[in-house]
Order: C-alpha cells, then sequence, then structure tokens
C-alpha cells in the first residue's frame, strides 16, 4: 500500500510539472513560433491559410442583412431584437503546443461569434455547480426559480386601473411538461421547454415542420429529442443569471475570462427587451447566441484562449477554472444526438462532424462560420471565422497533414 501511495504521489508530481512547463499566453500578448521552430510543415500551414482566405463566406458583411436574406429572417418573429455588427475578414489562428504559429485576418477585430455563446454559457451553469448554486445538474429547475419581475418602462405611463387584473411577473417552469425539465436537458437542448420569451415563442424558431405543425404537435418528453433552439438556450441564460442573481457576464470575466488573460474588449449582451429586476438592481439576460441578435462579441485571440482552456481540461497555468469533471461532461454524447453534448461541445467520435480528424477532436461552432476546433491529442487549437461549414473539414485537414 505505501509503494502504491509513494507511485501515486510520484505520478501527481510529474504531471504537476508537464503542467508547470506547458506555455500559457499572458494578457494583452501571445507568442509566436515559427512553424519550422516546433517541427511543423510550413508549406502545409501555409496551405490552410491560403484556403482559409480563399473561401471566406460569401454570405454579406452585414451581418442584419445577412440575417434578413438568410432563413432566420424569413422565420416568425423573426426580427433581430439585439445588436448585431458589420463583420471582419476571414479570420483565424493556428494554436500548436500554446504557440501560435499562424494567423490570418484581423485576430483582435471583436466580432460576433453566434452560437459559440452557448460554450460559454454552459460553462457559467458549469461553475454555478462548482460554487454549490445547482446540486446536481440532473436536478428539476423549477425548485430553483423565483418569479420573474421584468424591467419594462413603457409601464411607467399606463393608467394602471386599466390594468390591475395583469401579472407583474411571470414563471419560467409552470406548466406541468416544464416542470419536469433538469438542468441537464436545457444544456443539451433536449428540453423541449414550451412557451415565449422576450417575444420569441418556441415554436417560431426554425420550425421546419412548419408553424402551424409545430404548434399543434404535443410536446416531447424531456431528454428523448434534440432541438436545436435559441428560445430555450435564452430560458438557460435566464434561469441561471437568477441562481447568480447577478449577471452573467461577470461571472464569466471573473471566474473565466480575466484568469485566462482574455482581452478587455469583449462583450456579451443581451436583447433590446431582456431587462429584469433582481434584488433591487436592473439586469439585463444575455443571449446564448445571436439568432435575433446580441449574444458575445469577442476577438479571434479571446476565442483561442477559451479553446486553450477547454483543450486543457479547465486548467489554466496550474488553476483548475473548470472542474475535468465538467468538462468530461461536456464531451460526453448527448443520448437523443451522438454528436452533441453541453451546448455548445460538438463532438466528432463518429467522425461526421470534421472527418480528417481524430474521434476525440471537438469544436465550439457558431454561425458564420466561427469555429474553435480543440484537438487534444494534437495539442492544437485552431480558430477560424466566417468561412462556410462544408469547408471546416478541409481547413482541419490540411493543418493536420502539417503535424505529419
Amino acid at each position: 500500500m505505501t509503494r502504491q501511495i509513494i507511485l501515486f504521489l510520484l505520478l501527481l508530481s510529474l504531471a504537476t510539472a508537464v503542467q508547470a512547463q506547458s506555455y500559457f499566453p499572458e494578457k494583452n500578448h501571445w507568442e509566436s513560433k515559427s512553424p519550422e521552430a516546433l517541427g511543423l510543415d510550413a508549406a502545409k500551414i501555409k496551405d490552410a491559410i491560403d484556403f482559409a482566405i480563399a473561401h471566406e463566406s460569401q454570405e454579406n458583411p452585414n451581418l442584419k442583412i445577412a440575417h434578413y436574406e438568410g432563413g432566420f429572417g424569413r422565420e416568425p418573429f423573426g426580427y433581430p431584437i439585439g445588436p448585431m455588427k458589420m463583420r471582419g475578414p476571414a479570420t483565424g489562428l493556428i494554436i500548436y503546443k500554446g504557440y501560435i504559429v499562424g494567423q490570418w485576418g484581423d485576430p483582435a477585430r471583436v466580432d460576433l461569434t453566434f452560437s459559440v455563446a452557448k460554450s460559454f454559457l454552459s460553462t457559467t451553469a458549469g461553475l454555478a455547480v462548482k460554487a454549490g448554486l445547482i446540486s446536481d445538474e440532473n436536478d428539476l429547475v423549477y425548485p430553483y426559480m423565483a418569479p420573474i419581475y421584468p424591467y419594462d418602462p413603457s409601464k411607467l405611463s399606463i393608467n394602471k386601473a386599466d390594468h390591475f387584473e395583469d401579472e407583474d411577473t411571470f414563471e419560467l417552469f409552470s406548466t406541468e411538461h416544464n416542470r419536469s425539465i433538469t438542468w441537464n436537458h436545457l444544456l443539451r437542448q433536449t428540453s423541449d421547454w414550451e412557451g415565449s420569451l422576450w417575444g420569441k415563442p418556441d415554436w417560431a424558431d426554425r420550425p421546419r415542420e412548419g408553424a402551424k405543425e409545430k404548434r399543434a404537435r404535443p410536446q416531447n418528453a424531456p431528454g428523448s429529442v434534440y432541438e436545436y433552439n435559441d428560445t430555450r438556450v435564452n430560458v438557460l441564460a435566464l434561469a441561471l443569471m437568477n441562481i447568480w442573481r447577478k449577471p452573467l457576464p461577470k461571472v464569466l470575466k471573473e471566474h473565466i475570462m480575466d484568469p485566462i488573460g482574455a482581452s478587455d474588449t469583449w462583450r456579451w449582451t443581451g436583447y433590446e427587451n431582456s431587462f429584469v429586476i433582481i434584488d433591487g438592481q436592473i439586469m439585463q439576460s444575455v443571449s446564448g447566441g445571436s439568432h435575433w441578435g446580441g449574444g458575445m462579441m469577442l476577438s479571434a485571440y479571446d476565442q483561442a484562449r477559451f479553446g486553450y482552456l477547454t483543450m486543457n481540461n479547465g486548467n489554466w497555468n496550474g488553476e483548475q477554472l473548470i472542474p475535468t469533471s465538467w468538462i468530461e461532461k461536456s464531451k460526453t454524447p448527448t443520448p437523443a444526438n451522438q454528436g452533441y453534448g453541453f451546448m455548445n461541445y460538438f463532438l466528432n467520435y463518429d467522425l461526421k462532424d470534421i472527418p480528417a480528424a481524430p474521434k476525440t477532436a471537438y469544436s465550439h461552432i457558431g454561425a458564420g462560420t466561427n469555429m474553435i476546433y480543440v484537438d487534444q491529442e494534437n495539442d492544437l487549437v485552431i480558430v477560424a471565422r466566417w468561412i462556410p461549414g462544408a469547408d471546416k473539414n478541409e481547413l482541419v485537414r490540411l493543418v493536420l497533414e502539417s503535424l505529419k
């Protein structure tokens, strides 16, 4: 037994030493090395960069116009209610063993990252479990919830005598179906939550079968069916803000973005009508994506820092910011969708997402396409912005070829 203990302590010290030797960039500085210095094929790295630049998205750089020209603008209630901005050029970073070995475009530019915001959102849920605010992600959500008191300045000018029967608050989980939803269901996008939030009904988000048909169908049992739905993502954001009792961007800044040396330029916003009052303070509930505007705006450098954090199992330079167990759960396939873990971890175990990559690789993906590719086997992170989704596999393949 003593020998086993000594061996365990030796392995632990070796792991700590390896961790200490890893390179972690300081704030506002990320060291670059030539591909050759790290044993990579520089020509292949150049091929990958040239490919990304040549295959820039052809969607309108004005994201409001792109919204209306695409499918989102044709949805019921499809108009944006959060901020959007002009995007920059095709941009990206190749991080190998912690060092920048390739870059293109404007990595310092702050742009929308669309559904990559969901990975930041699920991280705040993991932090809530770590802090004891959520006992277990498999708990039902409704016992944690207080009534929501919306901040609505327009009510200051109405005749209250004409509205005395109106509700001043609303409940997120008041129906029989919604009371059976767990945090895990929301994180895995299998809740089938019913209702409307911030003027966006759940049935209005991507009603592929038709709005009439989607409204008429019965709700699926929570956990049984995967459906990518931003109204339900925003339900999770509001529920998490209620248990944190402070805006989620403050939670993320304190626990993640400051410790990993992220810049001061990132912003996480909600909608023009997503304000509530908690503890006497007006707070904005954030968007989990940019389907209707809002969401996470940040640079490629900050995207890469987050990807590098998850690649290191939530550890940054010896400090465990996200529990390793939460990272493992995030990478565990959703039973209803084998290619999805916690939002927004797109998994590759079946080699369908990125066939050229190892099975253990995963990506944080948002529209655009915004991709943070994470490859623990190869100590590799790739950020690619504004590249068609169909081209991301070839970009990854070219980078992986440089390792050979």
